[in-house]
């Protein structure tokens, strides 16, 4: 998938419909149309004001009520079958008797930075409250004065530099990349990196799409990269070195690998978000033995960030929103979709996470390794050095 299409890093090489199919999720347009008839509420008195403003977490007896009042969210860019979000908004929906307004679900984080600077005085249905975006898009949007400043309760829990020191963003969910095995194909199956390059993988290994324009093949060279090297500033580079030798011992497959071609053994060793490639192993339960590896090195996590608006129509259902989402219940609703929440590592040393859905994830341990980069600059740099070093450095192209 190209970066014009993308709605941040983490995102497959096709466009989020094409994953969904078609018409998975969709916006109400009846709904949206009676939401467009309804005046919404002014936030105007003195107390309400304050509370805005502060930036501090508001506590849930004041929260509630005010975001009642208003009675409506409108979210965007979030498909149904995408980080379980499907489930995410319907337990808002119901906890809270709040309506919400779903703007274009399978749209871009670009999408979402127009839509805030195109409706900052119309405060319509096309309004965004709250966003889901590529880190990327983070500094660039706070700097133009796009969100608000809030500090959710559960705040001390999210790590450092994972979030705006003054509220205006805050990472929310990441995957790391892994290896889609296809087990009826590959007897012994690869558990690092390094372990791709063994002869019995021949014509197995394959990525998800093409380094030069897709955002996750990029961020698979520089994974691979980082567990040949501790830096990740030259892990690009690293990267690079590393499926140039895999392409040489002849490992490679120079065409991009889909779950398809996984089950039916063209490409039985793929390198996937471990989301998607752990919804893959579900839904090919009683078909195609598929089994989902972290690796041990090189673990490499991409996180999606949330924020508010500076014009959110409706400000109270914004902070109500994201005061769920970093809740327990929240970040294990995400969690149940396979991404992982920010807060994991929290929830796991205090025991939040069931048994039963523990069972079904990689081990703890790896995601406690996870790596993130630390800027918009040093994802662009890497970008820049994959995308433009990778057909004469490693000598393929992917199509």
């Amino acid at each position: 998938m190209s970066d014009n299409s993308d709605r941040g890093e983490m995102r497959h090489p096709f466009t989020r419909r094409q994953i969904l199919r078609a018409g998975a999720a969709t916006s109400l347009l009846p709904f949206v149309a009676a939401c467009a008839s309804q005046a919404t509420p002014e936030v105007n008195n003195a107390p309400q004001t304050e509370l805005l403003a502060s930036g501090n977490s508001i506590p849930l007896d004041s929260l509630i009520p005010e975001a009642r009042k208003e009675g409506l969210l409108s979210t965007m860019t979030l498909p149904h079958d995408w980080a379980n979000y499907g489930k995410i908004i319907e337990t808002y929906r119901e906890k809270y008797l709040i309506a919400i307004n779903e703007i274009n679900p399978p749209g871009s984080s670009q999408d979402e930075v127009d839509a805030i600077k195109a409706h900052q005085e119309d405060k319509g249905p096309l309004a965004p409250d709250v966003v889901d975006m590529g880190l990327g898009f983070a500094e660039s949007s706070k700097a133009e004065g796009l969100f608000a400043p809030y500090k959710v309760a559960t705040w001390d829990t999210i790590p450092e530099g994972l979030k705006d020191p003054e509220g205006h963003w805050y990472c929310s969910y990441y995957g790391v990349f892994a290896f889609e095995v296809n087990r009826e194909v590959v007897k012994n199956v690869p558990r690092d990196w390094s372990d791709l390059l063994k002869p019995e993988y021949k014509g197995m290994v394959a990525l998800g799409g093409d380094p030069t324009r897709s955002s996750m093949a990029t961020n698979s060279v520089w994974a691979a990269g980082l567990s040949q090297t501790d830096s990740l500033d030259d892990a690009p580079e690293a990267g690079m070195e590393f499926f140039a030798e895999l392409h040489k011992v002849g490992n490679l497959v120079p065409t991009i690998g889909l779950p398809s071609t996984v089950a039916n053994g063209q490409t039985p060793i793929l390198i996937f978000w471990d989301f998607l490639a752990l919804g893959d192993r579900d839904k090919s339960a009683g078909t195609t033995d598929i089994e989902v590896v972290v690796p041990e090195s090189g673990v490499f996590g991409v996180p999606s960030i949330q924020a508010i608006s500076a014009y959110a129509p409706h400000p109270f259902a914004a902070r109500l929103w994201e005061e769920f989402l970093y809740s327990d219940e929240g970040q294990l609703l995400w969690l149940e979709g396979y991404a992982h929440p920010i807060r994991y590592n929290d929830l796991v040393k205090n025991n939040k996470v069931p048994a039963e859905l523990a069972a079904r994830l990689p081990a703890a341990e790896l995601y406690a390794r996870a790596v993130f980069p630390t800027s918009a600059a040093q994802t662009d740099q890497a970008k820049k050095l994959i995308n433009e070093g990778w057909v004469s450095k490693v000598g393929v192209e992917i199509k």
